[in-house]
């Protein structure tokens, strides 16, 4: 069904819950498109419907929502639910929850457990936020190297239901040392008296649980693997962080990454959500950003305003100000986000010899950018404004060397924040385009008393 028929359905099983019906909707319809049928409504409402599922659908949809409605829905959910959805849901999802709820929460939540899914909670609800181990899943497919395919088939086929991914088998000694990978494919098409030994891939690719966790969504990237297998301290498989965790973990990196380089997350701080962000965090984020920009926009107009003495005897400087400040800036927002989307993708590294090759390149390219736009803008002056040519060549020049010294400065930006250990990305773009008004008004002046001084000397004399 389409879009409309299924907002029309859902409406009406929020009216009059059907188990049935709406079981026959999930299971038929893409989870997203069921999550984003239910967004409009309040958590009472849709937690009366959801409880008409069997556990494994219910767990299933409820993984799909964002952790802000997930939270909202526990919250009106009874207890005898929650505790279903506890036992079912995939283990990452469940541990991230559990470490979202309160302390009382918690200790209700755990005694109601079985004592399996208890102590998988409190392993991975354990590892700091960020590494790779709060992403890490325990439900995964293992075999021991002894057995024969025929073994190893008849075991997967038993434990399938409860893993999230069969595709990938992991081999493991009797201490869950990783010894090796083995694929399904190779499984059913080897001979069922072969050992798995003979089969398996040894010394596959692997993540540290202590790690951070954007490690682990590169390595999966770099050799295109639909799972990555992830060890404790003790060299002990705890668990995978399959290719679909992979992408959200390079979605909200990305997320964040516009949040600052937008100004709005702080160093270090949380991104903002127009939507569910409280007004206070709101405030505090952006605030902090607008009260450096704003330190810079004072320095830059105290320093227009010592040059009263030039502008007086040539007025018609003050109207370039803008747009030759201006274009330092945004050639810097380019030339930074270029470096940050290669150094994102793991083109760029932190070496002299990645920052002579930005330089090498950036710099023709930023010279040919400002001989252009400084054309463009001598022609635009002449034909609207009718000064004269030394007026122009101050003009001409500045926009020049702004436009070349932001694309050089933008540029090499990123490498100093990751030499300092800031993320390149907090380096937003209003604090690149503020340092360039500084920078750029410095540049103009500095071209107009060397081309336009004598002006004040006559100015005086006369």
């Amino acid at each position: 069904m389409n879009r409309e028929e299924l907002s029309f359905t859902v409406r009406g099983l929020l009216r009059s819950p059907d188990g049935q019906a709406f079981a026959h909707v999930v299971r038929t319809t893409p989870w997203i498109d069921v999550v984003e049928a239910l967004e409009p409504y309040a958590p009472e409402d849709v937690a009366p419907l959801l409880l008409t599922l069997p556990s494994d659908l219910l767990a299933e949809l409820f993984s799909h929502f964002v952790e802000q409605r997930q939270d909202a829905l526990l919250r009106v959910l009874p207890r005898d639910a929650v505790v279903r959805l506890f036992e079912t849901m995939p283990s990452d999802d469940r541990a991230d929850m559990f470490n979202r709820l309160s302390e009382p929460a918690r200790a209700q939540l755990l005694p109601a457990l079985a004592k399996v899914e208890r102590d998988d909670i409190l392993k991975l609800s354990a590892y700091p936020e960020g590494t790779v181990g709060s992403v890490t899943t325990s439900d995964y497919a293992s075999v021991g190297p002894d057995l024969t395919v025929a073994e190893a088939l008849a075991a997967l086929r038993a434990g399938a239901p409860d893993k999230e991914t069969i595709y990938v088998v992991y081999v493991l000694d009797e201490q869950r040392q990783l010894l090796g990978t083995v694929s399904l494919r190779d499984l059913v098409l080897a001979r069922p008296e072969t050992k798995v030994a003979e089969l398996m891939k040894p010394e596959p690719v692997f993540a540290r649980a202590e790690w951070p966790r954007a490690q682990a969504a590169e390595l999966i990237r770099r050799y295109d693997l639909l799972a990555l297998p992830v060890i404790n301290g003790g060299q002990r498989m705890i668990g995978i962080v399959t290719v679909d965790d992979a992408m959200d973990i390079e979605k909200e990196a990305d997320t964040t990454q516009l949040a600052r380089f937008g100004g709005t997350a702080t160093l270090g701080g949380p991104d903002l959500d127009v939507i569910a962000s409280p007004f206070r965090q709101m405030f505090k984020t952006r605030v902090f950003w607008l009260a450096i920009l704003t330190f810079f926009g004072i320095l830059t107009s105290t320093f227009v305003a010592e040059q009263e003495e030039i502008l007086s005897q040539v007025i018609v400087l003050a109207a370039f100000i803008a747009p030759i400040v201006d274009m330092g800036g945004n050639t810097g927002s380019q030339s930074a986000t270029l470096v940050i989307r290669a150094m994102a993708l793991g083109e760029l590294k932190l070496r002299w010899r990645d920052v002579w090759f930005i330089v090498k390149r950036e710099l023709p390219v930023a010279a040919a950018l400002g001989t252009a736009v400084a054309a463009l803008e001598v022609i635009l002056a002449w034909f609207s404004k009718g000064v004269g040519w030394d007026v122009l060549t101050v003009v001409g020049l500045a926009m020049l060397l702004c436009t070349v010294l932001g694309g050089v400065i933008g540029a090499l930006l990123p490498f100093v924040a990751r030499r300092i250990g800031t993320d390149p990305a907090t380096l937003s773009s209003p604090l690149i385009t503020s340092v360039m008004d500084l920078l750029g008004v410095f540049i103009y002046f500095g071209l107009a008393y060397a081309f336009l001084g004598h002006l004040i000397v006559d100015g005086v004399g006369h």
